[in-house]
């Protein structure tokens, strides 16, 4: 490693939802691009292992270094434009754009253009790598910043698929709302689940409680996200999940899109691309208009809206509404929190309207009893829950494995159009009771992902690990297997991209998954808002099983209709 000399950074400011620490899984460098906005841009200098971020100044010189890999390759690209290659599956790889006109001049100005944007328009994260070296990091606005984990160019996807998947956000948006409604379906379809995992079991007890109590909740909030994949054998696009609980990066995926709105009408004449088929994607403030009117539905000017967070949250929001907002973590919330006899629900001696749940879909965020005394206080008050215990259980794997059985559907639809369309984005889907389908995974592992009822990425089983959990599972011959459910494995299309993390540009083959925004508002049987909300494309190279942006596995992304 050459000799580093002291540099200077550019001041960052954080925009909405920017502020959360990543996790670097990609390269092991700790330091930051260094750039000059209002300068001439760098020179920069590549060789196989270094990323070089030079220009002719005394004082500037910073080195960004990373470890060899045979599985990624980085800038510049000497190897012309990309062709078929092996998969998992033998899929072709499809570029957007020909990639040998990407020279080493323009991809260093189209990073160097990238990186300034992102820092000027809050494109940005808490840096962990310096969190131990700078206390104040990512809790201090402009403090330890470092962009967002991005790709360079959007990813293609099919305008059919696009116009197929914000059609049926609305659909799911109501079958949640359904689903949540039908406490005995919950129960029952939860019940085996219930047995072997505590976790479920838990928010099972604040549901019967709730049902006990005959709890209503006349007002309805729901911000979910339906995760696809595109799927390259069969052309469909099949559900990954649906979230109904602390529905990740609306903030950053708008920022995103703006990203490479800006890339692609700035160097249009080289690229050949068109930003206006980057679909608009207005998520956060679709979610912040749907918080503003639950508060508003309430009819409490004096009550506030409260967001649950964890002990080192560090997303913001900032406040655009008049309305007043306050965060708790769930161990403050049991300590300041008090049920008025009128279910009203007040935290320090302030009534809440709205609460919207930032933590709380995880086991590590009850780590005593007084976080599930704060739940269940919650649960019981007249404050809208975004989500409900009702809604968070509707959200599960095992609920959207439960949904996909023959006539299950027609449970909670009458129309048949709505039926098929969602049965037609529905990858195979089984409890593990299904002895043939046991066999089968054992068998062929590859073709199937093994899901705990988990939510926040890394918890998947893939590949070999399949084959002996299950026979693990077999061995012990206990009701464990309730725990889990199997998924059918999708194999999309692999795409040439340019992967953004830590000022460090990668060149690998990569595969995307798109997520949906939907936005739900209803006040007894008046629905005031029901739409699509947005948009979230993740991007990993085709060769990492998990996809959370959080969770270190990819980085954001927007899409190109093709």
């Amino acid at each position: 490693m050459s000799t580093k000399f002291p540099f200077q950074r550019v001041t960052i400011q954080m925009g909405v939802g920017s502020s959360h620490f990543l996790p670097n899984k990609t390269c092991s460098s700790a330091f930051t691009a260094t750039f000059y906005p209002h300068q001439s841009p760098p020179s920069f200098s590549f060789n196989p292992n270094t990323f070089v971020f030079q220009r002719p100044c005394k004082r500037a010189t910073t080195q960004l270094s990373f470890p060899s890999s045979s599985s990624s390759s980085f800038v510049p690209l000497s190897s012309g434009k990309v062709d078929q290659v092996e998969t998992q599956v033998g899929s072709a790889v499809r570029a957007m754009c020909d990639f040998q006109g990407i020279d080493e001049e323009l991809l260093q100005r189209m990073v160097y253009d990238a990186l300034v944007w992102s820092s000027l328009h809050g494109l940005v994260v808490g840096d962990r790598t310096v969190k131990f070296k700078l206390q104040r990091s990512g809790t201090v606005p402009g403090v330890g910043m470092v962009h967002a984990p991005f790709a360079l160019l959007p990813m293609p996807f099919p305008e059919s698929h696009w116009q197929q998947a914000c059609e049926l956000t609305p659909i799911f948006n109501e079958l949640v709302d359904r689903v949540s409604l039908d406490g005995k379906f919950l129960q029952e379809a939860l019940s085996r689940t219930k047995k072997v995992d505590s976790f479920t079991s838990r928010l099972l007890d604040i549901h019967s409680k709730m049902q006990e109590m005959n709890k209503k909740e006349e007002i309805r909030l729901g911000l979910h996200r339906s995760d696809y994949m595109l799927d390259e054998q069969t052309k469909l696009l099949l559900q990954i999940e649906l979230n109904t609980i602390s529905s990740s990066f609306p903030g950053l995926s708008c920022l995103v899109t703006e990203l490479h709105r800006s890339l692609l009408n700035h160097h249009r004449k080289h690229l050949g691309l068109d930003s206006k088929m980057i679909p608009g994607n207005k998520a956060v403030t679709q979610f912040a208009e749907a918080l503003a009117k639950a508060w508003k539905e309430y009819n409490n000017p004096r009550a506030l809206v409260m967001f649950v967070v964890q002990t080192e949250e560090r997303n913001i929001l900032y406040n655009t509404h008049d309305v007043t907002t306050i965060r708790k973590t769930l161990a403050e919330i049991d300590a300041e929190g008090e049920l008025l006899p009128d279910g009203t629900l007040t935290v320090g001696g302030q009534p809440v309207s709205v609460v919207y749940f930032r933590a709380g879909y995880a086991p590590t965020d009850y780590p005593s009893e007084s976080e599930w005394r704060a739940r269940l206080l919650m649960e019981q008050s007249s404050a809208v829950k975004c989500p409900s215990i009702s809604y968070h259980l509707a959200g599960t794997k095992k609920i959207q494995q439960e949904l996909a059985k023959p006539n299950v559907l027609e449970r909670f639809f009458e129309n048949k159009d709505d039926i098929a369309k969602l049965r037609k984005c529905f990858a195979g889907l089984w409890g593990l009771d299904d002895s043939n389908i046991i066999k089968d995974a054992i068998e062929k592992p590859e073709f199937f992902v093994m899901k705990p009822q988990r939510e926040g990425g890394g918890n998947n089983i893939y590949g070999n690990d399949v084959r002996e959990t299950l026979l693990k599972l077999q061995k012990e011959g206990t009701e464990e297997d309730a725990a889990y459910i199997l998924m059918q494995r999708i194999f999309p299309t692999v795409s040439p991209t340019f992967l953004m993390r830590d000022g460090i540009c990668h060149r690998d083959n990569a595969i995307s998954e798109l997520g949906i925004y939907g936005a739900y508002l209803r006040n007894k049987e008046k629905v005031i808002i029901n739409e699509q909300s947005g948009y979230l494309m993740r991007t990993k190279v085709s060769s990492s099983n998990e996809g959370g942006v959080a969770a270190g596995f990819a980085v954001l992304d927007s899409i190109y209709l093709t």
